[in-house]
């Protein structure tokens, strides 16, 4: 099957209830990433010095070497600017994410974020990148950054986030079963599940704009004003989105070494006493987020139409336009994937094939449907669907004039155009019905033709949201 694996819809137009404790209006949600001693060092065994997220523009590695400089910096971050975070939110709920190995060497910091009740995620083994690493090794990486991180805080990890993460991360480390959530995605605003081998894993999505390292890239914040302006402005923004009735998570990232430094720090605390202001804010740290999220909204498996074998879809499917399985067909060799898995992804499929289709099959498809309360109708003799759709305008319980009148303009459309009359019932009522056959009567071939196919895409829509939605 043609398969796309992204899901591009998430939640659509409207998000679950979030439902936050206290019915807040907003989670904040604050990490503090702790990566230094973990990053790339000749002393760690890595072939060439560290070159990302630090002061120096436009830095490289260096292989073979250690690079004074680089490393100094990084020990910024663990000497000064873990500290400094620390005294300012270490009454919050923070959750670390933590490199193992940095973790190793840090016994003062990992006993101050005990002592403060913040949660450690895992943040790998090493601050290395990962998208060339060999699925084996990967593997193995989880498992021992797991183990030491164990080793070295006393619990293991219910969080986790490698960040410089391949194509198999999330699936790697949902693998392991140990995790309440991952976060190497960036796709939402809240928590969402993904499946893999039929076991459901929490996503508690992180966050590249709200997050101290564009002060590290070219294109991001050159001053702390500009940071804490963005965190004022998304706070703002989603609190708005929360006090009308539908709360979202509000992620910010940070690094001992970046945001540690005091022009940053004074524009984090401007940021977190704008926050601290409100009233209805949930500071929680991820594991909350995800545990609360998993009591609220737990994983269910779905049945999934991009997921069915053709047999299977066009069983489910091949009714949908009247009595038109070839649509299904067709629709079922497109380019599927999980944003296909509503009723709106379903009728864009299957209307793609109906409409690319010439114009003798979309002929057949109009011929397919049945008169409105005719010979069908009265011999019981529709499709379930049709019946459904007639009975509910009151096609079904017709006056004798009533009857008499749309058989007339059956007779007349049908010998017209070819095709019978075809309008979304649900759309309309009794009177309305009668009232467009009459004025559709007298439109060119081509226009009425135009409108019945449009027309049939409609039904086929509303049967989808009705069937999708039992």
């Amino acid at each position: 099957m043609n398969r796309y694996p992204r899901d591009m819809t998430g939640y659509g137009p409207i998000p679950p209830a979030a439902n936050w404790p206290n019915g807040a209006k907003i989670a904040v949600q604050i990490v503090l990433n702790y990566e230094e001693g973990g990053e790339n060092n000749i002393l760690h065994g890595d072939a060439a010095s560290e070159a990302f997220l630090s002061e120096i523009t436009g830095a490289s590695p260096w292989p073979g070497q250690r690079h004074w400089n680089m490393e100094s910096i990084y020990e910024y971050g663990s000497r000064a600017g873990f500290w400094r975070v620390h005294r300012m939110l270490g009454d919050l709920p923070i959750t670390v994410y933590g490199v193992a190995t940095a973790l190793a060497r840090a016994p003062e910091h990992v006993a101050a974020m005990i002592a403060s009740g913040w949660e450690i995620a895992s943040h790998g083994l090493k601050w290395v990148e990962h998208k060339d690493m060999h699925e084996d090794e990967e593997r193995a990486q989880i498992a021992e950054a797991i183990r030491l991180h164990t080793e070295v805080t006393g619990t293991p990890p219910r969080g986790w986030y490698t960040g410089r993460c391949s194509n198999n991360t999330v699936r790697l480390a949902a693998e392991t079963g140990q995790l309440a959530y991952v976060a190497d995605s960036y796709a939402d605003d809240l928590p969402y599940w993904m499946e893999f081998d039929g076991e459901g894993q929490l996503i508690v999505p992180y966050t590249m704009d709200c997050n101290d390292m564009r002060f590290a890239i070219q294109a991001g914040y050159t001053n702390g004003e500009q940071f804490e302006n963005y965190l004022k402005d998304s706070f703002d923004y989603l609190y708005a989105e929360g006090a009308a009735g539908a709360p979202k998570m509000l992620s910010i990232g940070l690094h001992c070494r970046l945001i540690g430094r005091p022009g940053r720090a004074a524009a984090l605390k401007r940021a977190i006493d704008h926050f601290k202001s409100h009233e209805g804010v949930w500071f929680a740290t991820r594991l909350e987020i995800a545990e609360h999220w998993a009591k609220e909204h737990p994983y269910k498996s779905q049945n999934r139409p991009s997921e069915m074998d053709h047999d299977t879809f066009v069983a489910e499917f091949g009714g949908i336009f009247e009595h038109s399985a070839w649509i299904a067909e067709g629709a079922h060799a497109l380019e599927l994937g999980h944003t296909h898995d509503t009723a709106i992804g379903v009728h864009s499929a299957l209307a793609r094939v109906f409409r690319s289709a010439n114009e003798a099959k979309r002929l057949g498809v109009l011929t397919a449907h049945p008169d409105l309360a005719g010979k069908l109708a009265e011999a019981k003799q529709l499709t379930a669907e049709s019946t459904a759709e007639q009975a509910s305008v009151g096609l079904n319980e017709l006056t004798d004039h009533e009857r008499a009148t749309l058989t007339e303009l059956n007779t007349a459309y049908t010998s017209k155009f070819g095709f019978p009359f075809i309008i979304a019932v649900r759309d309309n009522t009794k009177a309305s019905i009668i009232e467009a056959f009459q004025r559709r009567i007298d439109q060119d071939r081509d226009t009425e033709f135009a409108e019945a196919c449009k027309q049939v895409e409609r039904i086929a829509e509303l049967r989808l949201l009705e069937k999708f939605s039992t």
